[in-house]
């Protein structure tokens, strides 16, 4: 009679073989095992497990799984994180596989359900069950990897076949022994390979035991070596003779009175000492302890540099090593003139404010010159974990002090000055905000007993002068941005990078590059031209790297040339720059009808945006382009309205919005241009245009407007007018809200330029048209 054949879907299992009668729960991830389960929960949850002859194959073939397996029933499915489940089965029966009947999109497998064989020999069975249970008795005892109570259970199972799968199922084996008892039908024999399996496994755990025992006796050897040493120590100090740990104690303490410490610094330091007396030399909690000692004496608790108060001398310091910055400069010798008068004035939390090249962070440095302060530097970009900033406990593995230690440590006085580099660069994660930890640090009130973790005493900053810089205020969180006074290092002017080059970037450049300064001569026109048409920058990074450019290629031609000196021309730069890079809008020689010159502000500085629109027949279309920005193309629509408002009043035909359509565009279209400041510009435009007026080729303005014709305040005046001034613009209209920051004009430009106030948009109007006028409109 043929036996029945059972269709099951088949999953290989890798390292794990499962008997009958076994609990067991395993995890699947691949994808043809995942549609198994699944399959086998949609028909009676049974599915046969067989394991994989190779773990590590991925997807393996018929031949690379064995025939024998288990019949199984799911008891449980949970999913986990990602694409895996784990599945929890019970085992039923060993079954073969006598064909696959399906590979793709999973296994499937006609499986042979297979008995045991059992002859009728109870004798022979019943001894067989007994030294098995008796071995598996010692295997307890010396693995204590099963619980005793298993004995308990198998005392109640009387099948011997399922005595053995129990048994089996509890033995730590390699998965080819594994496989041999679940290949075992008869149960005499499988009964057999358990006995020899469990007396070859006890026989090793007996050898472990004796090995373990032969490592604890040396343990206790060690031990006893080091109460040994303790007492040779002992001895040693009755004789007299001193030891290295006793010599080590003394310079502790040498240090210790030489280093005048605070009370508290002083009690917790001998403290730690005492401690140290009393470990072992050679034990891990010396070392920590040495480490934590030599911590605390680095820092210098009460060593302090002398400021110069000579306000006069720290003035020239500073103007020595920076062109410009005045509102920087100001600020420091503020602070050193009430210095000098009230000697207990803490130190300011300065933050430099700016684009990346302005100078930030050499403008510190050159106040730790002048105040003859030692200058410490910390940046913070990237900086996540609190741990960073406040140190780790001690309690930790390899635990440090936070790095605002480690540069009091570096700067070996009280009162550097400490620069806090890209403090808008800080994140925060799982580890901690360290934005918050710097609170405490940057605060005043509160840094005089600033409480480092590693440390645990209060450490006095009170004295440190702070200095931080960031590219941008928005990524501060605003109780810390409320610690610091902020000074805005806004970007140069033309005029400025031209002295920043002449006095300090080329004289840099021959040192990095060994040059004598007579043999290459930069004339003021290359310099003008290296700034105008090679570099777009707020900063001078890249005029510096513009500058070695030109001195490389001419030591180059020097050498080539066989010359002593060379003097560099505009020429020069063209030669060895290239075509130029930059160009500036030029102001049209000619006056005409609907063009007129704006002033802009870009991350690189000022530059000239002139409108130009043009009045044609239509249905009252307002078209814009030129890659215009949201806030442009308001000021746009407002501008019209208020030009369809006041037609009439600027003699424009009432009825121009019914029949004529505007078109506004602004030159260079594929730059992105946005701001609020292009109203009156706009405005001035489409009343030339609508009116048929011409406007002065000389002229240029900036400000927004409201729909009731008030002109509103711009900002970065200072940069659109040395834009316009370049341009060839004689005449600037601004706000009249702007008044105040004509001081911040150089007077070298302003001596050149004529300045009008509006108030209005009719103050713009009135100065904005030349006398002549036609009315053909």
């Amino acid at each position: 009679m043929e036996k029945e054949l059972i269709l099951l879907p088949l999953i290989p299992l890798r390292g794990i073989t499962i008997f009958p009668y076994m609990v067991l729960h395993f995890d699947v991830g691949r994808k043809k095992s995942l549609l198994a389960v699944e399959e086998a929960m949609l028909n009676g949850q049974k599915i046969f497990l067989a394991s994989q002859k190779e773990a590590k194959i991925e997807e393996p073939e018929e031949n690379e799984i064995f025939n024998i397996g288990t019949i199984c029933n799911i008891k449980q499915i949970l999913k986990l994180p990602g694409d895996t489940i784990r599945v929890l089965v019970e085992g039923e029966n060993r079954a073969k596989i006598v064909n696959y009947s399906q590979k793709e999109p999973f296994l499937k497998a006609e499986v042979e359900m297979l008995q045991d064989e059992i002859l009728d020999d109870e004798t022979r069975c019943e001894a067989l069950i007994r030294s098995v249970k008796e071995d598996f008795e010692e295997y307890i005892r010396l693995s204590n990897n099963v619980s005793a109570e298993i004995l308990v259970n198998l005392d109640e199972v009387d099948d011997p076949g399922r005595f053995a799968d129990i048994i089996s199922s509890y033995l730590i084996l390699k998965e080819e022994k594994k496989q041999e008892l679940l290949e075992a039908f008869d149960v005499y024999e499988r009964l057999e390979k358990l006995l020899l399996i469990l007396k070859n496994e006890n026989e090793i755990l007996n050898i472990e035991k004796k090995i373990g025992l032969k490592v604890k006796t040396k343990i206790d050897k060690s031990q006893k070596d080091y109460f040994l040493r303790e007492q040779i120590k002992a001895i040693q100090e009755e004789l007299g003779e001193d030891d290295e740990n006793k010599k080590e104690i003394q310079e502790y303490s040498k240090k210790i009175k030489k280093a005048k410490l605070p009370k508290e610094v002083k009690e917790k330091v001998l403290y730690e000492l005492n401690r140290l007396k009393n470990t072992g030399s050679y034990s891990s909690e010396g070392g920590v302890i040495r480490t934590y000692l030599d911590c605390i004496l680095d820092i210098p608790w009460n060593k302090r540099t002398k400021d110069n108060l000579d306000v006069k001398k720290a003035r020239e310091t500073l103007e020595d090593e920076h062109y410009g910055l005045h509102d920087v400069k100001d600020r420091i010798v503020e602070y050193l003139a009430v210095k000098s008068m009230s000697k207990s004035l803490k130190g300011p939390i300065l933050c430099l404010v700016g684009p990346p090249g302005v100078g930030k962070t050499s403008i510190a440095r050159s106040i730790a010159n002048a105040l003859n302060r030692n200058f410490v530097r910390m940046s913070l970009g990237g900086v996540r974990d609190e741990a960073e900033i406040r140190g780790h406990r001690k309690t930790y593995v390899g635990a440090i002090p936070g790095r605002i230690v480690n540069g009091m440590k570096k700067a070996k006085s009280k009162n550097p000055l400490f620069l806090l580099d890209e403090i808008d660069k800080m994140n925060s994660d799982f580890r901690g905000d360290p934005a918050s930890a710097l609170l405490e640090v940057l605060d005043s009130e509160q840094n005089s007993s600033f409480r480092d973790h590693y440390l645990e005493l209060d450490l006095d900053l009170s004295e440190v002068m702070f200095i931080t810089t960031a590219n941008s205020l928005d990524t501060i969180p605003r109780p810390l941005l409320d610690r610091m006074e902020i000074i805005e290092v806004s970007g140069y002017t033309y005029e400025e990078k031209f002295h920043i080059a002449k006095r300090y970037l080329i004289s840099k450049q021959f040192k990095e590059h060994d040059l004598e300064e007579e043999k290459v001569n930069f004339s003021d026109s290359a310099i003008y031209k290296i700034i105008e048409n090679y570099t777009r920058e707020s900063g001078v990074r890249s005029l510096e790297r513009r500058i070695a450019a030109v001195i490389r290629k001419a030591i180059a031609d020097m050498l080539q040339k066989d010359r002593d000196k060379i003097s560099i021309t505009v020429n020069h730069v063209k030669k060895y720059l290239g075509p130029e890079i930059f160009s500036y809008d030029k102001a049209d020689k000619q006056d005409k009808v609907g063009v007129v010159m704006g002033m802009a502000w870009t991350g690189y500085g000022g530059d000239t945006l002139p409108v130009e629109v043009s009045v044609m027949h239509g249905k009252g279309k307002l078209q814009l382009t030129g890659q215009l920005g949201d806030v442009m193309k308001e000021s746009a629509q407002a501008g019209y309205s208020y030009v369809r408002a006041n037609a009439q009043k600027y003699e424009i035909n009432p009825e121009f919005y019914k029949d004529k359509d505007i078109h506004i565009h602004a030159p260079e279209g594929a730059v992105p241009k946005d701001g609020p400041s292009a109203g009156v510009t706009m405005i001035t435009a489409m009343v030339s245009a609508l009116g048929n007026r011409k406007v002065k080729h000389n002229l240029a303005m900036t400000g927004e407007v409201t729909l009731t014709g008030r002109v509103l305040p711009i900002g970065g005046l200072k940069e659109k007018t040395l834009a316009a001034f370049r341009a060839g613009i004689d005449t600037i209209i601004i706000p009249k809200a702007n008044e105040k920051d004509i001081r911040k004009i150089p007077k070298s430009v302003l001596n050149k330029i004529d300045v009008i106030l509006a108030e209005k948009i009719d103050d713009v109007l009135q100065n904005a048209f030349i006398e002549e006028k036609n009315n053909d409109n």
